[in-house]
């Protein structure tokens, strides 16, 4: 709770039965990927359905749909960009049977040649994923045009990768998880990391939990807080002078706003944290659940302790 009245201490209540600031370990990993090495087939296209099925379209039914698309630029077209542009498909993508829904039974295989004009450009990328019921099911992801550029001239294994690291989000994922998801050898994937990295398409990075292993994850990204540790750690390590100094201030203010022992009605912790802001003591901006976070360490110390809630529920 981020309610409640603090004053200092008179050591007769007893402190949280539990010491705050503990950072849980990240599990980074990301779904599998499936190879796509550029367009589908030319011979015979084919769209995995979400049974795991497939339905194909002869060349002569591909080409039809080819010119009823208008070359990428049909409503058809502009409306499939516009589906996977939506911010609810970033990422993961959109899966195979939710495109059968939006689209319907009639209009779904001349998405066939849209398909694979997207993919030709690299601005589509396809991923093996699990469907609400745990059924295997194909993924759809739209690329920037940035994003494609980036990825033009690479081949099949360095797609894969980057696939994979890409489904990993911000948590990034190990270098073992990949090796195991993509089967390439490690030679061949130092490489590609490298070839990646230079590209700026991905980044290692390390966790908190870990420091001597490397994750990944897509350049643009910025770390989850339980890979970095939040603002408790400086270098991947816990900072315990940085902690320190932000616990006296609360309790300097805590002091000062109160009156001193035993006097006054108690600081709120919005104050707290606005007192925090205005002095810019932190290195960095902390949430309320942040300095909560603080102000426990205080009470399990037995230096404050919280009293009763304000009229405005604080």
């Amino acid at each position: 709770s981020t309610r409640g009245i603090f004053c200092i201490c008179n050591c007769k209540t007893m402190p949280p039965t539990k010491r705050p600031l503990q950072v849980k370990s990240a599990a980074a990993g990301g779904i599998k990927r499936r190879r796509t090495g550029g367009s589908l087939g030319a011979g015979s296209v084919r769209v995995s359905t979400d049974d795991g099925a497939s339905a194909a379209k002869s060349p002569a039914a591909t080409s039809a749909s080819a010119s009823s698309s208008g070359e990428g630029k049909s409503p058809l077209y502009d409306e499939f960009v516009r589906l996977l542009s939506a911010p609810q498909y970033k990422g993961k993508g959109i899966s195979n049977s939710s495109l059968k829904d939006h689209f319907g039974e009639a209009r779904y295989p001349s998405l066939v040649p849209i398909i694979n004009e997207l993919t030709r450009a690299s601005r589509l990328t396809m991923s093996k994923g699990s469907s609400r019921t745990g059924e295997a099911e194909v993924y759809f992801s739209l690329l920037s045009a940035e994003e494609a550029t980036r990825l033009q001239g690479l081949d099949a294994p360095c797609r894969m990768v980057y696939q994979v690291v890409e489904a990993s989000g911000n948590k990034g994922i190990w270098t073992v998880d990949i090796r195991n998801q993509t089967n390439i050898p490690q030679v061949t994937l130092t490489k590609i990391f490298k070839q990646l990295e230079t590209r700026r398409l991905i980044k290692p990075i390390k966790a908190v939990t870990a420091k001597t292993k490397k994750l990944y994850m897509l350049y643009d990204l910025t770390p989850a807080k339980e890979i970095t540790g939040g603002p408790w750690y400086s270098e991947y390590e816990f900072d315990h002078e940085f902690i320190a100094e932000l616990r006296n201030f609360i309790l300097m203010c805590v002091r000062r706003m109160n009156g001193g022992l035993g006097v006054g009605k108690g600081v709120t912790l919005k104050q707290i944290s606005n007192k925090m802001i205005q002095a810019n003591v932190s290195r960095v901006q902390l949430s309320l659940e942040e300095v909560q976070q603080l102000v426990q360490t205080l009470a399990f110390d037995y230096m404050i302790e919280q009293r009763g809630v304000t009229e405005n529920g604080e």
